[in-house]
């Protein structure tokens, strides 16, 4: 036994409802659904038909002609016209402003920066020396002289200051003892004799206030409470338990057995779709496919290996000999004009230069050593 597949849940017993509702919805759902099934393959198998037949052919005929009509003229396009003349005036532009413009900043911008870049140097270190010769004899001895000067004030204003402040001390100390005995005093008397107990008072108030009125809302709403639950919620619960629910339970028994009327029904319905089915495609091939078939492979094919023998092997020899010859004069015209090429291009430029020869520590051809030879020093012949 297979361990990954699961157990049979065990069939829960059914009641005397659900086996006399059981046949006869299942009579009627297959009289019913039969025809529908029947319609439905039918359907189905003429789809296929139309999409073997004509849908894909026609799609794959309207792709070639999109593509002949709309991919390929703009492939040639882009391939023998866009490309070379990006590449003509690429190179145009290369040497009618890349060229020039670099041998201009190499051979004329280039020197001219560095010649300002010197003299801008010269500049600046005549300037910062002078800069430092007036920091030095003229803005240090005055900034020093000011200095003196403003530490002299400082040292006065800080006497006059000291004076200030012991007086304004002792103001202070009076205005402090009068704001403590005047205004401190008498206001902590109130708060602790006055207005703590009176709010005190208020806050007892308050409090018993609250309590009332706590006391008031809950009995309103314990009240209200069980008028909602007699008058609402026992006959809604009564409602629901002895009428909703075995009410319920009847119509999902009803239910079930129509969907599982259905899912048979369609079943039995495509094995008898599928059996007619069967016997219409036996009837249309001995009516057309075996007559078609006996033509085909009786008349159709010897004359076709006759044609095939008489005619288009024949064309396609003569065919393959003219792409043949087609080729071999291509090929002999690319080397002619090849050759024409390197022929030009040695008269203009000349002949590419001989490597000089390098002093190599391997021997030469004819010293090299063999079985029968040695350059040893003992044997060396």
């Amino acid at each position: 036994m297979d361990p990954q597949k699961p157990l049979p849940q065990p069939r829960q017993p059914e009641g005397c409802l659900a086996v006399a509702i059981r046949i006869p919805v299942r009579i009627v759902v297959l009289v019913l659904v039969v025809p529908v099934r029947m319609v439905w393959d039918a359907l189905v198998v003429g789809w296929r038909f139309l999409t073997d037949a004509v849908f894909r052919p026609v799609g794959r005929a309207l792709l070639w002609v999109g593509r002949a009509l709309f991919v390929w003229p703009f492939v040639g396009l882009w391939r023998y016209v866009v490309v070379p003349v990006g590449m003509g005036l690429g190179r145009l532009m290369r040497y009618l402003l890349v060229v020039p413009a670099v041998w201009l900043y190499r051979s004329v911008l280039t020197p001219l920066g560095h010649a300002i870049a010197w003299v801008i140097r010269g500049l600046g270190a005549g300037i910062g020396a002078g800069l430092v010769w007036l920091y030095r004899w003229v803005l240090a001895p005055v900034g020093r002289g000011i200095a003196w000067v403003l530490r002299g004030i400082a040292w006065v204003l800080k006497g006059i200051g000291a004076g200030l402040g012991a007086v304004g001390a002792g103001v202070f100390a009076v205005v402090a003892w009068l704001v403590r005995y005047l205004v401190v005093v008498p206001a902590e008397w109130l708060y602790r004799w006055v207005l703590a107990p009176v709010g005190r008072a208020v806050a007892w108030c308050a409090k018993g206030l609250w309590w009332l009125l706590t006391a008031i809302v809950t009995g309103i709403g314990v009240g209200l409470y069980w008028i909602a639950r007699v008058l609402l919620v026992l006959p809604a619960l009564a409602v629901w338990r002895y009428l909703l629910v075995p009410v319920g339970r009847v119509l999902a028994v009803v239910g079930r057995e129509v969907a599982d009327a259905l899912g048979h029904a369609w079943r039995v319905a495509g094995h008898i779709s599928r059996a007619v089915g069967r016997f219409l495609a036996t009837l249309f091939r001995w009516i057309f496919v075996e007559p078609v078939r006996w033509v085909y492979r009786t008349v159709l094919t010897p004359v076709g290996h006759v044609v095939r023998d008489a005619v288009l092997r024949p064309a396609a020899q003569a065919a393959r000999s003219v792409r043949r010859a087609t080729r071999q004069a291509l090929t002999t015209a690319r080397d002619t004009a090849r050759q024409a090429r390197a022929d030009f291009r040695r008269m203009l430029f000349g002949g590419p230069g001989s490597a000089p020869e390098v002093a190599r520590r391997e021997p030469k051809g004819q010293e090299t050593r063999t079985l029968g030879s040695s350059t040893t020093v003992l044997t060396k012949d």
